[in-house]
């Protein structure tokens, strides 16, 4: 085969090629969900659309597309699920051919006719006979079947970003008629809309999936199907479909999508875990932050994560990073440095690495958190307020978390995942009793009633006399890295457990008993009854036995299932990075690189602050006893 990139200026070499040597033609282009930004800023597309008969977007002959939404039963639930999933996915993250949107940007007052503007000289314009007369039309007509609406002309990307004009200038904008050149999601655009006139932009496409029936000037792929009103019908589409079928041949059926973190093929969820990630680090990040009470050793991996659009800058003080937030950057902190503060807190996330944070091994995931923070029950979090309207889970985003619940399960994986067999244990009823750092601010702030880890294996005991109780101390008081540690820990334990793997040994455990540990929530995970004696973010919300003091805001109103706890912890909450491609990812690629082990170690400089400070942690801990 020859292939041309669409109806691009230099296809005629190719075409003339293929017909010279009589070899098919294969016609080239962009997918519907392709990047952030448009080809010509130089982002690679994440899907591609290979046409052996036409192209999708000239109706003056058939294509692939148009052989598929006429001729394919399009009957498989499974696969209009699928359709129906991933429109819900699009529309909740405001994903779009170019995501490049902002969709906290201010959308116009409710109630106008959305005109959709074109670049000039496209090939879909020209495979549909338009020009700038042909737009002109479109305007008039808008005007004259909506009389007395506010008309908006929705700019192109492209001609935002300076690479293209469009059919629309500000002479057209007169009267009723206002120009829209701000980065406003199409999905926000769509929701405001009365009526959506469109000559072939993809944006009529997305009109229809969000409920609208767009007037058609062009003759685009999504013409024909009785889900249009069109100015220049195709008499050869007669089908009636509806917007999941529609969607199903055009996003699941006809694309090529790609993986860019495994280098392979993939299918739409993927990509839109992919565009998710990025496009929510783009939307957090394009203003460049300001970081306050971080490390030396946290400042590369918070670079990594929010320096992607302009560089994080380090604080030296607070009035500094107020200085700096007053030029347009936002500001963050480490949770633990922060008090009363309007700086968005940072901290690990709950799939954190393959080792100890206290040995300075990088995070593969943080949660930044504009509210509170997760482990402070005394004020409200966003975590918190994810929980609780996790109750209301789509279908599509039950099952991720259900997928992804059953893939951490069999893989054992867990907020550190270290490596070690599964200790031989003694029979019985076992309880598993995790450590904690004493003086880890989960513990201060969620555990008022106790906070030593002695009291806690004597409640424990005490509670449960005839049980077997294993005794398992925080990796970090293991390591010698952080307080904690129990003095003849036998009086109450019937096992000490050391260099155990939290993965391995918690199938072999029939309870749990905690402060605030994750691993009451490591153990949900795994169906094992949990019993919390502080307010852990995972406790309140009728999965656990609590015995703390639990906020009253989170005993009111619906319920969340297992599933919604687990979306909202480990895939709405944190945000994540590929140790490999350096990109924002789903969850399910950091558990990909858990599982591989494909992860970068530290060097000896950090193997050597971390030891400094563990020797500088120990040395306060028995200053202040």
């Amino acid at each position: 085969m020859v292939g041309v990139w669409g109806q691009s200026p230099y296809a005629h070499r190719g075409e003339a090629m293929a017909a010279r040597h009589g070899v098919p033609l294969l016609r080239v282009e962009d997918a519907f969900l392709r990047s952030l930004h448009p080809g010509r800023a130089g982002e690679p597309p994440l899907g591609l659309l290979l046409d052996r008969t036409g192209v999708h977007f000239d109706g003056r002959a058939p294509s692939d597309l148009e052989t598929l939404l006429a001729t394919h039963p399009l009957d498989d639930h499974a696969l209009l699920e699928r359709a129906r999933g991933a429109m819900a996915r699009m529309r909740a993250a405001h994903l779009s051919k170019y995501s490049a949107t902002d969709p906290d940007a201010a959308a116009p007052e409710p109630g106008y006719v959305l005109v959709v503007d074109q670049t000039a000289g496209d090939a879909s314009v020209r495979a549909s006979g338009a020009d700038r007369n042909r737009f002109l039309e479109m305007l008039y007509w808008a005007q004259e079947e909506n009389p007395g609406k506010r008309i908006l002309l929705r700019t192109h990307p492209e001609t935002r970003a300076g690479f293209r004009p469009g059919h629309y200038t500000a002479d057209d904008a007169q009267g009723r008629v206002a120009l829209c050149t701000d980065p406003i999601s199409p999905q926000a655009l769509l929701d405001g809309a009365v009526a959506v006139y469109t000559v072939s932009s993809q944006m009529g496409f997305e009109a229809i999936l969000a409920g609208h029936r767009p007037r058609v000037f062009g003759q685009p792929f999504y013409a024909g199907w009785g889900l249009t009103d069109d100015e220049a019908p195709l008499p050869r589409r007669q089908r009636r479909l509806t917007r999941a079928q529609l969607f199903a041949a055009a996003m699941i059926l006809y694309p090529v999508w790609y993986d860019p973190y495994r280098d392979r093929r993939c299918e739409i969820e993927d990509v839109l875990g992919a565009l998710e990630a990025q496009a929510r680090a783009w939307r957090e990040d394009r203003h460049g932050w300001v970081a306050e009470g971080m490390r030396l050793w946290k400042r590369r991996p918070l670079q990594g994560f929010f320096g992607g659009q302009r560089p994080v800058i380090f604080a030296k003080s607070a009035e500094e990073a107020r200085k700096r937030a007053e030029e347009g950057r936002r500001r963050m902190i480490w949770a633990s440095k922060a008090e009363e503060t309007d700086a968005v807190r940072v901290e690990d996330g709950f799939l954190r690495s393959q080792g100890l944070g206290a040995a300075l091994i990088p995070p593969l995931s943080l949660v930044s958190d504009d509210l509170g923070i997760y482990y402070d029950p005394t004020r409200p979090s966003r975590l918190e307020q994810l929980i609780a309207a996790s109750a209301a889970l789509r279908p599509d985003e039950e099952d991720r978390a259900r997928r992804l619940i059953e893939r951490l399960v069999a893989g054992g994986l867990t907020k550190y995942n270290l490596a070690g067999p599964p200790p031989a244990l003694p029979d019985g009823h076992r309880i598993l009793v995790p450590g904690q750092v004493e003086d880890d601010a989960s513990i201060l702030l969620g555990s008022p009633q106790i906070r030593r880890n002695a009291d806690l294996l004597a409640r424990a005991r005490a509670e449960n006399p005839g049980a077997v109780l294993l005794w398992k101390p925080h990796p970090d008081v293991e390591a010698g890295l952080r307080p904690g540690a129990v003095e003849r820990p036998e009086r109450w334990a019937d096992a000490t457990l050391t260099q155990a793997d939290m993965g391995a040994l918690l199938p072999q455990v029939a309870e749990l008993w905690t402060l605030t540990s994750l691993a009451g929530f490591e153990a949900l995970l795994r169906g094992i009854p949990v019993t919390t004696l502080g307010a852990p973010f995972y406790a309140g919300w009728g999965l656990t036995r609590d015995l703390g003091p639990v906020p009253a805001r989170r005993l009111a109103g619906p319920r969340p299932s297992l599933e919604g706890l687990v979306h909202a912890t480990l895939i709405a909450y944190p945000r994540y990075r590929d140790p490999l491609t350096g990109l924002p990812c789903p969850v399910e690629v950091v558990a990909d690189r858990l599982e591989a082990g494909a992860l970068p170690r530290p060097g000896p400089v950090n193997r050597s602050l971390s030891k400094l400070q563990g020797l500088f942690a120990s040395q306060s801990h028995l200053w202040r006893r």
